[in-house]
């Protein structure tokens, strides 16, 4: 499920605990815990709704003034099931984000990263890409995706979905341009390539001290 920023903000001050989507298939399920981009939410509910009898309330609820603004928003085919989403804001990290910053590697998670990241080259069509992908973001943090994207000979999408990959294991972090890895990420570095600590070090300091 697509958080827009609208949704995101509504979420996060409890101003908005509703969401519709024009959905063939339903995406999220009851008793789901999903991120948001800025946090996690729970689903309560997932119920399908006539489009033209969702209540004034329910329009409050998801942000909208109007019937009229919520069929703008709407995307989809315009067949498709209107699902109506009950959820709530999570006061609880996201898990990813809690393994960024565990920076405290022993030997078997070294390992199991290892195992991790070339389980994911050896299941890419276009070959190892893990480690050229490391280096281009702790080379050059906070350069944007397409710029780094072509740096590795990738097209931007299949770049950004790699990166989400790494993201997975808590390698990298995303910022408002770009990405940098993270405190583990760091971690990874320092353990597994050669003079690694100093590189990890130099890279961890804030860029106006480079």
């Amino acid at each position: 499920m697509r958080f827009e920023q609208r949704l995101r903000d509504g979420i996060q001050d409890g101003t908005i605990t509703l969401a519709f989507r024009r959905w063939k298939t339903h995406q999220v399920v009851a008793g789901g815990h999903y991120r948001t981009g800025t946090g996690m939410v729970r689903v309560d509910a997932v119920d399908i709704v006539d489009p033209d009898a969702i209540s004034h309330a329910d329009l409050r609820k998801a942000g909208y003034a109007s019937a009229d603004d919520l069929r703008k928003d709407m995307r989809g085919d315009p067949d498709a099931r209107v699902y109506r989403i009950a959820l709530h804001r999570l006061d609880e990290p996201d898990p990813r984000s809690v393994l960024a910053h565990d920076e405290n590697l022993t030997a078997e998670d070294v390992a199991g990263i290892k195992q991790r990241l070339a389980r994911l080259d050896n299941a890419s069509p276009r070959g190892p890409w893990t480690a050229a992908t490391l280096a281009a973001i702790a080379e050059r943090p906070d350069v944007a995706a397409t710029e780094l994207a072509l740096s590795v000979g990738l097209p931007r999408d299949i770049f950004k979905r790699n990166v989400r990959s790494l993201k997975a294991l808590g390698l990298t972090l995303s910022q408002r341009v770009g990405y940098r890895l993270s405190p583990r990420g760091l971690a990874y570095l320092a353990a597994t390539t050669p003079d690694g600590a100093r590189r990890a070090c130099s890279l961890s300091r804030p860029v106006a001290d480079r």
